[in-house]
């Protein structure tokens, strides 16, 4: 099928789309933290992660930028525990320090339902700068700055805000995108906006990506790479314009991205000129990990390593020293015109803790009336003239910068405004909005994204609201069918799950190739069905050809997921050995997610617990049931271990303690064989089946074992792991088991040891995914009975 090129309205309502679902997603986040904030007691807020209390404020001191670092910690005079309880805070978010509320007087947290009332004179807004288990530092923006940023109450607590700063800068690229698509000719009129560069054309649409640029010989720097990684990074290096690396769970992703970060960074046959990059991700922790990784490359024959700095809030930086000296806060700091800007700085913070009342001679009182007004007015003249300074020197350290790594949103900070790069970095592209992306490619000329599509896209709180929305839709409709049937519920259908809301076409939701779409052809199979007309169809749409540029229908279409459909598989190149799970544990998601094509390497496809050096027993049975199976399957079906709401209605989320019993049972037998809690990781779906299993297993495993959601363990890997899965109800509701990325991350966190935690007879009639899970599971994986008696 030939290409179709993109006109200019295909890419106004391509834009356009975009604002509108944008504008949704706001308001979903601004309406959310508004009912927590208003209607939640502080001890709610607390127990839901959204707010710390009990703080006191331990230092103020000035960061980039002239921003006021508040650091925070939970002095002995108002808690009996310097340790954090678990809280959602992290580098980048935006949180408002205010008064302290107590959690038990009603009438204290009844102030919090006012709005006049929710910022008060002695309260600031900021963005969490740093979080470590006992501390946390607020940068707060003082570009307006009166006394009320450092006039804040002894005893405080920090509070999670809806995060419009992100929205602000996504606003913002679009309209610039608007502007160099729409704007008639390659030289905008507007010197500030950036060129119409080839790469913008290829990513709209408006031309067809370029031939691969032939590179005959190319040397490795890591002779350890497999076929496939070679040839991501060779196609990585050949394309023009953009190439897509999918990475599936464990088969080395960002091993693959450091060496193209390494071959466009080091002049060679293969690459005449050292390129500068900008590399980019979802997430702190994402960038972080490529940041320590080529921190620990070895020093190059020419003795000198390539320049790297760290922009924007690092969410490692108290456990790393390399992290934090990468950083250009402390980079900036090491420079000869930093001296100069040091002294002001000097000033400034004493200036500001004389405001405090912490200065020399002050005894804790702060200056008041008009001796406090003028010092005030020294502030801000300090402050911009701090801020002159320091302007140069972040622009020197970052001009000398061959290689510069933030997050997507950090990029459009004011540090990079002026600088340009050769090539675009963005890991966990698949988890990340489209328009996020666009604020660091406008500083490219090439873009390399890196992902893998058949896990957790980013998550959209407005998707959500929708889904409940059908849910309350097909509730009634259902309540109507009820009452004009007296069939039996043996002969009805299965009734969809609580997240039930409409499919969108075949192009806005499938992958065209490597996207495990087979569920049609499972069931049939299953089932000794002939081929469906709904079979051939999805057939025919998996090989078709390029689309158009066609506006999304949700947020969770990514840029990896939109140039594939428009570009074909021709667009990407696929990782397909894994070195993380044992064959049996990748056995099912490589069939049905993968199209068989994930391999297992040999130096993982057979390990298992026996294998670890602290583990032991004496018992056969022990050995084999504990030690020596890769899959095991506590089947809870027919003990009618029901799950119950927590929480309001059917809003609320699910737990279920009879499943929590069986974990805390077997996790005692993992312990009894040698198996440590830090090599385990317990998680759900479902953050109230996390909060009880927190509860009753934190306090005999300590901080040592992992306990949390899907979606926070993306990423991660532990020798053995457990999953709870929670559904157990005679309607044979799923929920959002029925999302098989989801699912598709959960079963391969798993290095050695996988165990599953369910109830069969809910789970299976999900979807045609969780019936051919449960088939294979009851097929391949060890059942056990789940029985506590």
């Amino acid at each position: 099928m030939s290409f179709t090129t993109s006109t200019d309205e295909a890419i106004r309502a391509f834009i356009d789309r975009h604002r509108q679902l944008l504008l949704k997603e706001r308001e979903a986040e601004i309406e959310r933290t508004s009912l927590l904030l208003t209607n939640c007691p502080p001890s709610v807020l607390e127990q839901k992660g959204l707010a710390l209390g009990s703080l006191g404020i331990t230092n103020v001191s000035i960061g980039l930028g002239g921003k006021t670092l508040v650091e925070l910690e939970r002095p002995t005079a108002y808690s009996s525990s310097p340790l954090f309880p678990s809280h959602t805070f992290r580098p980048g978010d935006i949180a408002r320090i205010e008064d302290h509320v107590s959690s038990g007087g009603t009438k204290k947290a009844a102030k919090v339902k006012k709005p006049a009332e929710a910022k008060s004179s002695r309260s600031t807004e900021g963005v969490v700068y740093k979080v470590s288990d006992t501390r946390i530092v607020i940068a707060v923006d003082s570009s307006d700055s009166s006394s009320e940023d450092v006039d804040l109450p002894d005893r405080c607590r920090v509070v999670k805000l809806a995060n419009s700063v992100t929205y602000d800068r996504m606003d913002k690229v679009l309209d610039t995108l608007e502007k160099v698509s729409l704007g008639g000719g390659s030289e905008p009129k507007d010197k500030n906006l950036p060129q119409m560069t080839s790469l913008v054309r290829v990513l709209l649409g408006m031309t067809e990506p370029a031939k691969k640029v032939p590179i005959q010989d190319i040397t490795f720097f890591d002779g350890m790479l497999n076929p496939s990684q070679r040839d991501a990074v060779l196609f990585a290096l050949q394309s023009p314009e953009i190439a897509c690396i999918h990475g599936p769970p464990g088969t080395g992703k960002t091993h693959t991205l450091i060496e193209i970060i390494r071959q466009l960074t080091t002049a060679s046959p293969a690459n005449p000129k050292p390129l500068r990059l900008l590399v980019c991700g979802a997430s702190n922790l994402s960038v972080d990990n490529i940041l320590e990784r080529l921190l620990a490359l070895p020093v190059p024959a020419s003795g000198e390593k390539v320049k790297i700095t760290r922009v924007g809030h690092p969410a490692r930086v108290m456990a790393h020293q390399g992290v934090l000296d990468a950083t250009l806060e402390a980079k900036a700091g090491r420079t000869d015109a930093a001296a100069l800007a040091k002294d002001v700085k000097n000033e400034l913070e004493a200036a500001l803790d004389t405001l405090a009342g912490k200065g020399k001679g002050a005894k804790g009182k702060a200056p008041r009336g008009l001796e406090r007004k003028k010092m005030w007015e020294e502030v801000k003249a300090l402050r911009k003239e701090y801020r002159q300074r320091e302007g140069g020197v972040v622009e020197s350290v970052l001009s000398e910068s061959q290689i510069v790594i933030a997050t997507c949103h950090s990029s459009g900070g004011y540090q990079l405004r002026n600088q340009q790069f050769d090539v675009v970095i963005i890991d966990e592209a698949t988890q990340a909005l489209e328009a996020v992306c666009w604020i660091p490619i406008f500083k490219g000329k090439k873009l390399i994204l890196a992902g893998d599509p058949m896990q957790l896209p980013p998550t959209i709180l407005s998707v959500d609201q929708l889904k409940k929305k059908a849910k309350n839709d097909a509730s009634t409709k259902g309540m109507a069918k009820e009452l004009n049937k007296k069939s039996t519920k043996a002969s009805l259908p299965v009734k969809q799950s609580d997240e039930t809301i409409e499919e969108p076409p075949a192009s806005d939701t499938e992958v065209t190739s490597d996207s495990g779409a087979d569920d049609e052809d499972l069931s049939t199979k299953e089932e000794g069905k002939a081929p469906t007309a709904a079979r051939k169809d999805a057939a025919k749409k998996r090989v078709r050809g390029p689309q158009s540029l066609r506006p999304p229908r949700t947020l969770e279409t990514t840029m990896f997921d939109r140039l594939e459909k428009m570009y074909g598989p021709g667009i990407k190149r696929m990782l397909n050995v894994q070195y993380r799970m044992h064959a049996q544990i990748a056995a099912f998601p490589s069939k049905v997610m993968y199209h068989k094509k994930l391999t297992s390497h040999a130096s993982v496809s057979s390990h298992l617990l026996r294998d670890l050096p602290n583990t032991s027993t004496t018992s056969e049975d022990e050995e084999t049931e504990l030690l020596g199976t890769p899959v095991a399957f506590f089947d809870t079906s027919g003990c009618e271990y029901f799950e119950r709401v927590e929480g309001d209605g059917d809003d609320g989320s699910r737990c279920n303690e009879n499943e929590v019993m069986v974990v805390k049972n077997y996790l005692e037998q993992l312990a009894g064989v040698g198996v440590l809690p830090s090599q385990i990781a317990i998680i759900s779906p479902y953050q109230a089946q996390v909060a009880l299993l927190t509860s009753t297993l934190r306090p005999l495993y300590g901080l040592d074992l992992e306990i949390g959601t899907v979606d926070g363990m993306q990423g991660r890997e532990k020798d053995a792991v457990i999953i709870s899965l929670v559904r157990s109800n005679d309607k044979r509701e799923v929920g959002f088991l029925k999302d098989k990325r989801r699912l598709n991350v959960a079963m391969t966190r798993a290095k050695r040891h996988l165990c599953v935690v369910g109830d069969s007879s809910t789970v299976q009639h999900g979807s045609p995914f969780l019936k051919r899970w449960v088939s294979w599971l009851d097929k391949n994986a060890d059942v056990r009975y789940a029985g506590l008696e």
